[in-house]
Parts: structure tokens; C-alpha cells; sequence
């Protein structure tokens, strides 16, 4: 008797905290779902690169902050550092509009000829090039936090913050984001692991982070990475994105 009360002590304890992450998740779902449906907001996107800054932190291509500006069912606009260069770039759908010095381009046009143009880490020394291939597949922050929503292990809440570690392959994937050359695979990586965070106020997400680290593979060179992300929503309701006519001619 005294085993059957514990057993079915231990089952309902599981399935209070199996319903408890699932309503977290849903908490933070439908806060990212909430943002989405808004007729418009802006963010700011900071990276953080831990000691790996002190010691190359990604050369000319370091990760610098992003603006981003965006509109239901409209358009999307970034203004992206890498380094020292700011890159101006919208989005509409899957097409895409760069600004280059040799005026605005498509993503097509920006990668034409393949390969990384020579210079910064992975060869990707042409600022526009790389660019290009980092807005293929680019998620804005309502979207990118759903999918990190679903790639957590699970979430608690604490205030108005819900947090949790990703899964094994979330972090693997995470940690080896970013533009390849020539469509390649990206570097090996070993020991990965992260975890995500986020905030939520009046049921609509204000602002996550996600922390990676492990160690990468480039060309023979191990490097340990400790990469903090950091996405801050601001005005929203009162964004306004227009976009030059030679830009949208690249969007048509």
C-alpha cells in the first residue's frame, strides 16, 4: 500500500512538472506569437563573444550590433556591423536588397562568382558577400524566439523571465551558425552546450538571449567560443520602415 501511495506520489510530481514547462513554453510561445501579430516593431541585436574577443574575435567580420526595423506582412529592415563596416539591408519574403558601394544589390548578385573574395576568417572578405548569405534564412525576433522556445530542453519562470538549457543538438547548431562558403559544412564542433532566456511583459515578449559555447574547428585551428546573443525589443506599434526605390526594385 505504502509503495503504491509513493509511486503514485513520484507520477503525479511528473506530471505536474511536465505541465508546468509545457505552460512555460506556451507562456513564451504566445508572447512571441503576440509580437508577430503587431503591426510593426524595432530591435537591437548584441553579441557578445566572451575572452574569444580578446584574442580575434572574428577579425574584420567581428559581430557588431544590428538594428533591425520590421512590419506585419511588410517590410524588414537591418543595419548590420561587422567589424568596422555597417551594412544596410531589407527583406520582403525571400528576396532581399544590399546595400553595396557599388549601389544596391540582390542576395544573387551579392554572391555571384562564389568563393569568400580572400581576407577575414573563412575568406569572407567581401563585407556585402558575406552579408548576403547571412540573410538567407533569416529569421526575425518573433519567429527566431519561438523556434529557440521549442528548442529548450525546458523552461521556468521566474519573474517576468523564463529560462532553460537547450538541447544537445540546438546547442551544436547554434553554436555553428553562420554564412558558408560556397554552400560548405559548416566547422566541426565539440562539448556544446547553451541555454536561452526570456522576457515577458503584459503577454508579449520584450527582449531574449541565448548563450553558446564549445569549441570550433577552422582549418586544423581549434577555437574555444562562449557567445552571448542578446535581442532587446523597443517600439512597437510605432515603427515606421520605407525603403529606397532601388531598393525595392530589388525586392519586385
Amino acid at each position: 500500500m505504502y509503495r503504491t501511495l509513493l509511486l503514485a506520489g513520484l507520477l503525479a510530481l511528473t506530471v505536474s512538472a511536465s505541465a508546468a514547462d509545457a505552460s512555460a513554453k506556451d507562456d513564451v510561445t504566445n508572447a512571441a506569437k503576440k509580437l508577430a501579430a503587431a503591426p510593426n516593431y524595432s530591435w537591437k541585436t548584441t553579441v557578445d563573444m566572451g575572452a574569444a574577443a580578446g584574442a580575434g574575435g572574428g577579425g574584420r567580420m567581428r559581430p557588431g550590433p544590428t538594428e533591425g526595423r520590421t512590419e506585419k506582412d511588410g517590410l524588414t529592415m537591418l543595419s548590420m556591423t561587422r567589424g568596422d563596416t555597417t551594412t544596410e539591408a531589407f527583406l520582403k519574403g525571400d528576396k532581399a536588397a544590399i546595400k553595396t558601394a557599388d549601389g544596391w544589390k540582390s542576395i544573387a548578385e551579392a554572391t555571384e562568382g562564389g568563393g569568400g573574395g580572400g581576407g577575414g576568417q573563412g575568406g569572407q572578405g567581401n563585407p556585402a558577400r558575406f552579408i548576403a548569405r547571412t540573410l538567407q534564412g533569416y529569421k526575425t525576433p518573433a519567429v527566431e524566439a519561438q523556434d529557440l522556445a521549442a528548442k529548450a530542453k525546458e523552461l521556468t519562470k521566474s519573474g517576468d523571465a523564463f529560462a532553460g538549457d537547450l538541447t544537445p543538438e540546438a546547442a551544436k547548431e547554434l553554436l555553428a551558425r553562420g554564412p558558408r562558403r560556397g554552400g560548405a559544412d559548416g566547422p566541426a564542433t565539440s562539448n556544446e552546450k547553451g541555454s536561452v532566456k526570456f522576457w515577458v511583459k503584459d503577454g508579449s515578449l520584450t527582449k531574449y538571449e541565448v548563450h553558446v559555447q564549445g569549441t570550433m574547428n577552422f582549418n586544423g585551428d581549434s577555437r574555444d567560443i562562449d557567445r552571448t546573443t542578446t535581442v532587446e525589443i523597443k517600439d512597437v506599434g510605432t515603427t515606421k520602415v520605407e525603403a529606397p526605390e532601388d531598393a525595392k526594385k530589388k525586392l519586385s
